[in-house]
């Protein structure tokens, strides 16, 4: 049975109280204002007097002091996480950090969102392999923390689907525009959590800035629509996106199940505390896999103790449940990824091979090549005035941003927009409002070449910084500059493909390098789902179309294509653990593109990508079905882990929720058994040796492994694996193997990063299960 769960209504009148409650006067005279705080307790510490912890933590018993009010907790967890959090003053929150059962307190913060073709392009093919052989994920439930769901799409619909798996305990939250009715055997639970988002913004803050919101599981941002049926939609046909990548849409694992658990509020982002409260929920409802396309932006380390991300995914992994996340979309910066804890699956962004050309045709005949979304009526001239507002205008006037273009410079012209401070289709709706009849949008040096498709509100098109100072160039010398613009639909077949995505974050991992991040890349660039019924294909408040389906772009479409393939691996392999599961998406991820090339990086064309910024490689579904070896992990190694970063016993167990200690020598953190290797050499050590085991998942239970090495010309690294063959046996299916990584006496401190892989190979059994190996110099503190 599920455990009671608290009304809605009371919870939020318990925030409204919170937020009413007068502020503490301060030494000073002045009044202190309240935050929201996440408080980790001590669970077993509660007395048996309470029958519930949130008795407890309500109870005059809890309260920091004698003249203290009782605490009016907004959520209380009890699954991944045991605690509360509460809106108080910082002085309160500091004498609770005093209370003997408070082990943490941090302060809540908001995060970001990370925002058809796509599973046929990582190697899913109709009544074939996975998707035969797992019943396209029948069987598995896939948890989705973001905006709440559309649930009307017939991405959703539970056509043909069998009865809802009985071990599902979860449940559907009523609210309006959402009647309990809105689920069914696809979309199998909702659920909202608003109390730290009004706690943070005010309980009024929902509607504030006029767009629409729903007290409910309803999404009326679209991001969540978009994740939930990437991951595991169902199949719809005559898809599209006002015509572009028309054709049969369909999630990753099409007949999985989707609970929606809404966490973030359009227009206000997702507050840690009812992040926590989902991931909670989640898993004491049951799902198999939890997609999470949130996270810190760019250089965010929190250490795992204070992350509440990474508080809720161990909980979660610690029960068996698969945990992706997307990496981030602060790219090409390095270290720049996120979500870096070794538990997660962390996802980067590739492209597809498919496209949505624009050309732009110069008064002087040069053809110049973009990419949009854009579906209105084509230009009717052949060619219009072409005008840069930043070369007379200032910054401002150069970024299209709101007020800062003059209507008379603009009326009827082409008008060229520098990207960078506002969304790139707010600056359409910019220069439409000003009289522009056209725009194009010149990538800057922070972007490069990348590209993603907008379904603009005017004719316009996206270009490479290269075009772009090709574009600004004409338009500041010709005497008459001209240009027009045609779209040219939909392109299948696009070479290269995968490329790196400029936007998708990167490492090396700022918090613990000996654990390289992200894990690996997905389809994340131009991906068509479904949408929500709230608000057009821009998100803008004035774009007043609809469209059932939208195309988007961002690590957060990367992430659920990791979560559906994951749903599938599970129900074809149910014993697997969560770090078996990844283990399989890494060693067999490919690193080369559709031309047999490497695999390269958009925001560098011509320049092979690395480790860093794709870690393992793209996911390839049609071999992480059967893997050969993978390297598994659990409570154990995660705890040793970081015992060997340095975190102390009482830091641990705010993640782990159980007393752990440490011995006295902690291993290295690159020992954990991952599936990737990444050597931090520091000081004058110029070698190290790591230890991986390996389990035989193949066939036949006896089987031989032999290892090859491959690491860059002349980095002057070598790289020794003992022993070199790996022997399995029906009673032998796990071994140990060491890897020792030298670097040459002449290797400097502060030489570049050092790229390879390790291959083991059962030769004619058709397995090679790859892991990537970088190896780094850090001077010591």
């Amino acid at each position: 049975m599920a455990a009671p769960r608290c009304p809605f209504p009371i919870l939020l009148l318990l925030a409204l109280l919170a937020l009413s409650a007068p502020a503490l006067p301060r030494a000073d005279g002045a009044e202190e204002a309240r935050k929201t705080y996440i408080f980790r307790v001590e669970h077993r510490a509660k007395p048996s007097v309470f029958p519930t912890h949130a008795h407890w933590y309500a109870s005059a018993a809890f309260a920091s002091s004698p003249q203290a009010a009782p605490l009016q907790p907004l959520h209380v967890y009890g699954t991944v996480f045991h605690g509360f959090s509460a809106s108080v003053p910082p002085s309160r929150a500091a004498e609770l950090r005093r209370h003997p059962a408070v082990l943490a307190a941090f302060e809540d913060l908001a995060r970001p969102l990370h925002t058809t073709r796509s599973p046929q392009f990582m190697g899913l093919r109709a009544r074939l392999g996975l998707w035969s052989l797992a019943d396209y994920g029948s069987d598995v439930i896939v948890g989705v923390l973001d905006t709440g769901v559309w649930p009307e799409r017939r991405s959703l619909s539970d056509r043909n689907l069998p009865p809802i798996p009985a071990r599902w305990r979860g449940g559907c939250d009523a609210g309006p525009g959402f009647p309990a009715s809105s689920c069914n055997r696809k979309l199998v639970g909702a659920r909202f959590f608003s109390q730290g988002h009004a706690a943070h913004y005010g309980a009024s803050a929902v509607a504030s800035n006029g767009s629409v919101e729903f007290m409910s599981p309803r999404d009326a941002d679209g991001h969540g629509t978009h994740t939930a049926t990437t991951a595991a939609g169902s199949v719809a046909y005559e898809a599209s996106m006002e015509g572009y990548a028309s054709g049969v849409a369909k999630g990753v694992a099409p007949k999985a199940r989707v609970a929606a658990y809404k966490v973030c509020w359009k227009g206000a982002g997702c507050m840690d505390s009812d992040i926590l409260a989902g991931f909670d929920r989640a898993v004491a409802d049951g799902v198999d896999v939890i997609s999470v396309s949130i996270g810190g932006g760019s250089g965010v380390t929190a250490p795992f103790y204070l992350d509440p991300i990474a508080i809720g995914a161990y909980g979660a992994v610690s029960r068996g449940v698969f945990v992706a996340t997307s990496a981030g979309n602060e790219g090409p910066t390095s270290m720049s990824v996120t979500n870096v804890a070794p538990w997660l699956a962390t996802v980067g962004a590739g492209t597809i091979d498919r496209n949505f050309p624009a050309e732009i045709v110069l008064g002087d005949g040069r053809r110049l090549s973009g990419v949009s979304l854009y579906s209105g009526k084509p230009l009717t001239n052949a060619s219009l005035p072409l005008y840069y507002p930043g070369r007379t205008g200032g910054l401002s006037a150069s970024l299209c941003m709101e007020n800062s273009i003059d209507p008379s410079l603009i009326k009827g012209k082409i008008v060229v927009c520098d990207r960078g401070s506002s969304p790139r289709v707010a600056k359409g709706m910019v220069v439409k409002e000003a009289g522009g009849a056209a725009m194009v949008l010149t990538n800057g040096e922070a972007n490069g070449e990348g590209l993603v498709g907008d379904a603009h509100v005017l004719p316009a098109c996206a270009v490479g910084e290269k075009e772009g100072d090709t574009l600004k160039a004409y338009a500041a010398n010709a005497s008459n500059p001209t240009a027009t613009i045609s779209f040219e639909g939909t392109v299948v077949g696009v070479k290269p493909a995968p490329v790196v995505a400029s936007f998708s974050a990167r490492g090396p991992n700022g918090l613990v390098p000996e654990i390289l991040k992200p894990d690996f890349i997905a389809p994340g660039v131009n991906i068509l789902a479904a949408w929500t019924g709230a608000t057009g294909p821009t998100g803008l408040e004035a774009d007043t179309r609809r469209t059932e389906f939208n195309i988007l772009s961002g690590t957060s479409m990367a992430c659920p294509h990791a979560s559906g393939a994951a749903a599938l691996l599970r129900s074809a392999h149910p014993g697997w653990s969560p770090a078996a599961i990844r283990s399989a998406m890494m060693t067999t991820a490919v690193v080369t593109d559709n031309r047999g090339g490497p695999v390269g990086d958009e925001a560098e064309p011509g320049r092979a990508a690395t480790p860093f910024d794709y870690g393992a490689g793209h996911i390839t579904l049609g071999k992480a079905l059967d893997p050969g070896l993978v390297y598994d992990a659990g409570e154990e190694d995660y705890v040793a882990f970081m015992c060997s970063i340095g975190y102390e016993p009482n830091e641990i167990e705010v993640v782990t929720h159980k007393p752990v200690s440490c011995p006295a020598a902690a291993a290295a953190g690159s020992d954990l058994n991952y599936p990737s290797i990444s050597v931090v050499l520091r000081g004058g050590n110029q070698s190290r040796t790591v230890t991986r085991t390996a389990t035989n998942v193949g066939a036949p239970a006896s089987a031989t492994y032999t290892a090859r090495v491959q690491m860059a010309a002349g980095s002057g690294v070598s790289v020794s694996v003992k022993p070199e063959r790996l022997v399995f046996s029906p009673g032998a299916r796990k071994q140990s193997f060491a890897v020792t990584v030298a670097a040459a006496p002449s290797a400097p401190p502060a030489a570049a990063p050092v790229h390879g892989y390790l291959a083991w190979s059962d030769g004619g059994g058709g397995h090679e299960v790859r892991s990537p190996i970088v190896v780094t110099w850090l001077q010591p503190m």
